[in-house]
């Protein structure tokens, strides 16, 4: 009997899933974390940091003096306010409409940041110097995660995708609150007073119903200045803009959901692999393996890789059985398990988190960093085997009732 053989197109659907769809955001920072390391440990590695750290010779605002406080305070405003506009849209027409939609996903994102702040706070808490990392294993990278998603195909239920992209953003507006209340400091009220007041203006621009972009965009950089001034982080005037964006214009076509359009293969492609480079290298020599389990390092690790999936899948399984919210739809607990180890993959925000964290202590912000990625790397390859191992391919799925 002749060896069945299969289409052309079946072998190769794995290596194509790497840079189509869902993956391929996520295998770009993959490789772009990878690149940033290889940097930080080679001949390259002085021309690595002055590119970034090195002072600038001329800058038009002197509080961004080098490259990197220009991508972290600059570009990454950009990310929130795409963050922002997602959030606005969920909230207004999406995965977030409905108090019964909302419910799960809420209850699952908080626990999904407290528990990792308290597994956090138990290994690295006996040392006060360390607490202010807190916040750093509470966020989850939506681009890495839904990547991994995409290296599975169709194999995850649509429930699941759903649900781990909800979690995601609710997830971000925490990290957001979080930035504005536990890392602000200095405040310059005068300036404060000029942001609030630019806002306003903003404001009036979506009660007044103005459809045009530029006017939006254009006040919305003077709120990133006037922000920036003022002590609150710059990247906040990016999500708080964001809210002020119409969701539709007076001809009923989605002036918010055309700006998100354009900006999110920006923030995705661009924005977020340069904010990565820029942040993701660490100098490992001289840390040593002592270095690399130090308290601060494994706590972090622990919280993304423990706290996470602790606090996500108990809270799930918790509000089942009790009645207070259904699990996805057609999914396993087993699938459900994976996703929720998923969650534990920490990227963008948990570095961002870091920097904020650690000011002036670059010894700290590299450890922080070699938690994140490691605690992300083992969240990845974990999350990835359950689902491997637990899903099936649609052709070969059977009903799969609801976990109960």
């Amino acid at each position: 009997m002749a060896e069945k053989r299969l289409p052309l197109r079946s072998v190769f659907a794995p290596v194509r899933a790497l840079f189509v769809g869902d993956a391929s955001a996520g295998v770009l920072l993959i490789l772009v974390a990878a690149a940033a390391m290889l940097a930080a440990n080679s001949e390259l590695a002085g021309e690595y940091n002055a590119l970034f750290n090195g002072k600038l010779g001329w800058t038009p605002i002197e509080k961004l003096k080098t490259l990197h406080y220009w991508i972290n305070d600059g570009l990454m405003a950009i990310f929130f306010f795409v963050v922002g506009l997602e959030v606005k849209r969920e909230i207004i027409c999406g995965q977030l409409a409905t108090p019964e939609q909302r419910r799960l996903p809420i209850m699952a994102a908080v626990a999904g940041m407290l528990v990792p702040a308290a597994v956090y706070i138990f290994i690295a808490g006996g040392d006060p110097q360390l607490t202010r990392g807190w916040a750093i294993p509470a966020a989850t990278d939506i681009a890495f995660a839904m990547g991994v998603l995409g290296l599975l195909g169709s194999r995850v239920p649509a429930s699941l995708r759903l649900f781990l992209l909800t979690v995601a953003i609710v997830d971000d507006i925490g990290a957001v609150l979080v930035i504005a209340a536990f890392y602000t400091e200095n405040i310059n009220t005068m300036w404060l007073a000029i942001s609030v007041a630019v806002l306003g203006v903003m404001i009036g621009m979506n009660k007044l119903h103005v459809s045009r972009i530029f006017p939006y965009i254009l006040v919305s950089l003077v709120l990133w200045f006037c922000v920036l001034n003022s002590g609150v982080h710059a990247t906040i005037a990016g999500v708080v803009a964001a809210l002020t964006i119409p969701m539709h214009r007076r001809d009923g076509n989605s002036l918010l959901e055309k700006l998100e359009h354009n900006l999110a293969p920006w923030s995705a492609y661009a924005i977020v692999p340069i904010f990565g480079f820029a942040n993701a290298g660490v100098n490992l020599e001289g840390i040593g393996m002592d270095g690399m389990l130090a308290p601060l390092p494994l706590a972090v690790a622990a919280g993304l890789v423990v706290g996470k999936q602790v606090g996500i899948f108990t809270t799930i399984f918790a509000a089942a059985k009790l009645g207070i919210a259904k699990p996805p739809k057609g999914a396993s607990w087993a699938e459900i398990w994976g996703i929720s180890i998923l969650c534990g993959i920490g990227f963008t925000m948990s570095l961002f988190i870091g920097e904020l964290a650690f000011p002036g202590y670059r010894l700290l912000i590299d450890e922080a960093k070699i938690g994140i990625l490691a605690g992300s790397v083992i969240s990845a390859v974990m999350g990835f085997v359950i689902l491997r191992m637990t899903t099936t391919h649609p052709n070969d799925r059977t009903h799969i009732p609801d976990p109960e």
